[in-house]
Formats: structure tokens, sequence, C-alpha cells
């Protein structure tokens, strides 16, 4: 597979995107004044602790406190890692069972970091198990774990990296070994691990001298945290529109990987970069509710509070002879589309695929083994259940920073995020209604309706016998307006000469 990352800066922005066989599966965005938080450090003050969420909210000195659950407090290493030697509490420790209330109280300090951006309403998800990431390792100052990314397979290497990692790991803390670690000297692991605790220990200094709430530690930018955890030998190349930041890419590459320095190439055409490689394009589809298969079938894809849906649809497509062959070929395309999406929008939490009913139980799990191979891919954690009675697969992906929907959109002003507005139909009868109070209350002589000029047209055009009809009936004056400032399905009523407002309570 070829495997490519482009990065475009500008002044106020950066966007990274990761291509898989020329097709756009991951994409991130760097804003000059929206700022990311993920992994940053900070001494914190609890402010409140919720005995029946078993939670706390922590004020860490950013617009909404952060949330932190009594399980993030707790050591955990993450399923992706093998633990080798390791003093890890078993799940039945009494420490485990704790309550958050008898951990923590009111105006206590605490350090914290975050592992989820925040969301709408929602603030930064919080932790008290501090990690700091390197190119090769990954250093957990309050655990004494030695692991190993469960993606470096050999057995061999895995016991030569476990025994290295023994020799050279601070008497305080814990070391994980990053899939790209393989292979690597004891030179290298020796100067990041001596690295990263140092900047635990300018931490810890910091967090020692200052007042909470404070940042103690800022994690690394978009383009450096990528280099660091994403571009390895699995890449053909990186491509990137600054030289100020290629030469930054490359002198870091120097030192940790220079067999990876040649795949770095500057770009310098005319053309920007984004728009030689198609990438603006399909940034613009990513909003489609609906996504075409290469077969001719489709996916709709809806995004609610709760969860997500994916319904998968034949479309255009219809097979030759075999209906079941139809469906089947139509449900292994939505697989591979349905992780590609996943990633590319950035979705998580709970989603729900509805996959077209299939008779035959062996092409199901065929389906299922698709989605979940594509998956793999996938370096957020993702979890795809096995086909329910109803025939759907349920899914979770985990979240940790704002979706592509959320990261580049804004909720309509007219809809209010709903993706529907009143009909024409229905806000007629709704003038129609608001007019017959007015008349029956008996105090108006005259009245001039502001609306939008779609619906104004509307009105004069298709309701001009009903209005007459009001007008008749209750001996009324009425006048349309049209105003391209009034929202479509709104309408204001206005009592003439005087021009004064109408109370809200005429209209329905």
């Amino acid at each position: 597979m070829k495997r490519e990352i482009l990065i475009n800066k500008t002044a106020r922005e950066t966007r990274v995107a990761i291509l898989e066989d020329e097709e756009l599966v991951e994409l991130y965005f760097d804003r000059k004044f929206d700022e990311r938080h993920l992994g940053d450090i900070y001494k914190g003050i609890v402010s409140a602790v919720l005995p029946g969420m078993q939670a706390a909210f922590v004020d860490i000195g950013t617009e909404k406190s952060g949330f932190l659950h009594v399980s993030d407090m707790l050591p955990e290493i993450s399923e992706e890692y093998d633990v080798g030697v390791s003093n890890r509490r078993g799940r039945n420790s009494t420490h485990r069972n704790l309550a958050i209330e008898s951990q923590l109280k009111k105006g206590q300090e605490i350090l914290v970091q975050i592992t989820k951006e925040p969301l709408g309403t929602k603030g930064p998800r919080l932790t008290t198990q501090i990690s700091l990431p390197g190119r090769f390792l990954v250093y957990m100052p309050f655990v004494s774990h030695i692991g190993v990314s469960r993606k470096i397979e050999d057995i061999e290497e895995r016991k030569r990296l476990k025994g290295l990692i023994a020799k050279i790991k601070p008497k305080e803390g814990g070391i994980i070994v990053r899939t790209v670690g393989e292979e690597v000297s004891q030179k290298n692991f020796e100067r990041e691990v001596n690295a990263l605790h140092n900047t635990w220990k300018k931490i810890r200094k910091k967090a020692n001298s200052c007042s909470a709430p404070a940042l103690l530690h800022r994690e690394a930018k978009l383009t450096s945290g990528l280099i660091r955890d994403v571009f390895s030998d699995e890449f053909d190349s990186l491509v990137v529109d600054s030289k100020e930041e290629y030469r930054e890419i490359r002198n870091y590459l120097k030192g940790v990987s220079p067999e990876l320095v040649d795949r770095v190439r500057v770009y310098d055409d005319i053309i920007p970069l984004f728009d030689a490689y198609g990438i603006e394009d399909e940034v613009l589809k990513a909003f489609n509710r609906k996504v075409w298969l290469e077969s001719g079938g489709y996916l709709v894809i809806e995004q609610t509070e709760a969860l997500i849906s994916i319904d998968v649809n034949t479309g255009k497509y219809t097979g030759e002879k075999d209906p079941e062959e139809t469906i089947l070929r139509t449900n292994l395309d939505a697989a591979k589309e349905i992780s590609r999406q996943l990633r590319l929008r950035n979705m998580g939490g709970i989603i729900v695929c509805d996959f077209i009913d299939m008779e035959s139980e062996e092409n199901r799990k065929r389906v299922l083994q698709k989605l979940r191979r594509h998956l793999r891919r996938d370096r957020v954690r993702t979890k795809a259940f096995e086909v329910s009675s109803l025939g759907l697969i349920e899914m979770t992906r985990q979240r940790s920073r704002p979706g592509l929907l959320h990261y580049m959109t804004q909720p309509c002003p007219t809809c209010l995020g709903e993706g529907r507005i009143l009909s024409k139909e229905t806000m007629s009868r709704r003038v129609e209604r608001a007019i017959q109070r007015i008349g029956a209350a008996g105090r108006e002589k005259a009245v001039l309706i502001s609306m939008h000029p779609s619906m104004a047209l509307h009105i004069l055009e298709e309701e001009k016998e009903c209005l007459e009809r009001l007008e008749r009936k209750f001996k009324l004056d009425i006048t349309i307006r049209d105003d391209p400032l009034v929202k479509v399905d709104d309408f204001k009523i206005f009592s003439l000469p005087t021009r004064k407002e109408l109370s809200p309570k005429f209209i329905a």
C-alpha cells in the first residue's frame, strides 16, 4: 500500500492529510487562534466532587472546567500495548474500588492531563495518569510498567526490547515502547528516556513552585506531533509546501530517524498542494450525508447527540442474477468505505451500521471480517461487535478531539442544526392563524407582515385569496413586506401606522 503525508501551511492554519493508495483517509487542522490542548498537563483545583457520578470537576484555568472520572484516576495500560515487567494493580484491588469522594476533596490541588478536547457544552476530559510521548517511547511517571506495542509481533524482538528497557528505565516511572521503536538501538532509547525524564523533572519543579490553576506542559504542535507519532518507514513520502517547515522536519528526523530524511520533499509548484492531489474536493464531500460506493451503492451517514447511524443501500447497483451476491458486493464495498469515513470525519462514540440484510451467515461474517480488517488501519481505538439479531453491526470509536463536521462547520442560524426548516405551506398556515388571532382581538385596523423574500412571494402568489378572505372577515388591512434579514421560516407582525411590533403571542 502506498502511504503519503501532505502538509499545507499558511500563516493562520496548518492542514495535514494522510493518503492511502492516493485516497484521503485522515485530515487534521491546527489554526492559529484555535489551539489544541490534547496532551497538555495542568495543575488544577478540584471545584466539585460528585459522588453520584463518581466524578469531579477540576478548574485548570480554561473556559470550561475539566471532567475527571474515578476510572481515569487509576493506572491503566492501553490494549495496544503488552505489559511485561509490571507492578500493575489487579482489577479487584482495594485502590481500584475506592470511591472518588475518598480520594478527592473540593479545593484540593491535583496534576491532570487532557485526554479529550472540549466538545459542545462539555469541558475537556482529564486523567491523573500522566504520560509523556516520545518518538520511540512513552514515559509514564506514576507507574513502573515496561510495555511493548502489540504491533511488534516478533517474539525475540519483544524480549530484546523489554530487557533493554529494564536496564535503562529510571527508578521512577514506567516505559512503553512504541511501534516505531522496533530494532532501535539502546543508545537512541537511552537518549529519549533521559529527555523525557528531564521533561518530567521540569514539570514537577514548575508544579511545586506555582499556584493552581496553571499550565505546566504543552503537548507538541500538530505537525511535530504527527511526525513524532505517525511518520515511519510505512510511509513512502512526506510532502510539505513550506520551506521553513521542511527544514524543521528534516532536522528533527536527522536526529531520530535519519533513514526517513530522503522521503521528505518540499512542494513549490504554482498549483496549491491540496489542489494538486485533489484533497479540497474530498474535504467538501466529507460533509455530505450521502456517500457513493464504487459498486453504485451508497451510505447515508447521520450524526446525532447520542450516536452515529450509517445506513447501506444498493442504490444504482442492481447486479446480474443473484440478489444475495448483489447485496454482498454492496456490503463489502460499504465495509471498506465506512472505515475510511470514520477516520476522515473523525467520528467517535457509538456507531450503528445498518448493512443490507443477508440470508447467508457466512456472508455476514465476511462483511464483519472486512470491516474489522480495515478498522485495524485506524490509529484510534475501535471495536466492532458481532452482527446483532436485527442485522446491525454496533461499533465504538474512541473520541479525543472534535470531529471534522464540528471543527469546520457551525449550526445553521435558521434551522439551529436540525437540518430542516418549516415548509412554505406550514408557514402560510402559521401566518393565517396569526392574522385570525389579531383579528379576533379587534384592536388593530392595519398590520404589516415582514418575512423572507421567498416566503413573501409565495404568500402573494399562492395565498392571495386567503389574504383577501381574512381582510374581509376581520375588516383588517394586511400589507406583506419582504425582508432578507428575516429567517426563511419566521415572520414579524407590526401595527400600522405606528410600526410597533405586536406581541409574539399572536404568532404560533
